[in-house]
């Protein structure tokens, strides 16, 4: 996905290149160096956000081994440069789901906020149910 449409702070754009990158290989094992150590991370499964960054760590990339078919279609982007908007598709088992990641960086472009939403009902209640699978005893929202 092209970053130069985007109005965002030079090491904002280096990370979401970054990010852009882990997603298209399905390889988040350098993750950690885009995320600020007291990251938070909302599900769209939990009320409560999920702190600090190794709870945003282990979502994201167990939900990347989950999503088939994983594309992102539009972006946008905060007048400061610092929050981004990124909207994407899937499937999970035999759904198709929609989403957008809500991400906030902070001026070095560090990762402090993740937040998802997903529709519609059904697909995000089988992703729930996969992420319950492999998260439940580490992650409280995810049991069953």
């Amino acid at each position: 996905m092209n970053q130069s449409t985007l109005n965002v702070q030079p090491a904002v754009a280096l990370s979401l290149e970054k990010w852009h990158t882990m997603v298209e290989t399905g390889d988040l094992s350098t993750l950690s160096s885009i995320v600020h150590p007291d990251a938070i991370f909302r599900s769209p499964m939990a009320f409560k956000p999920y702190a600090p960054a190794p709870a945003l760590l282990m979502a994201l990339q167990t939900v990347v081994t989950i999503l088939r078919d994983f594309s992102y279609h539009r972006q946008f982007s905060s007048e400061d440069g610092l929050n981004v908007v990124l909207e994407f598709s899937a499937m999970v088992d035999d759904k198709q789901l929609k989403g957008i990641d809500m991400i906030r960086f902070d001026s070095e472009g560090l990762i402090v906020e993740f937040e998802v939403m997903i529709r519609p009902f059904n697909a995000l209640q089988a992703l729930g149910a996969e992420m319950g699978a492999r998260l439940a005893q580490f992650l409280p929202a995810y049991k069953a």
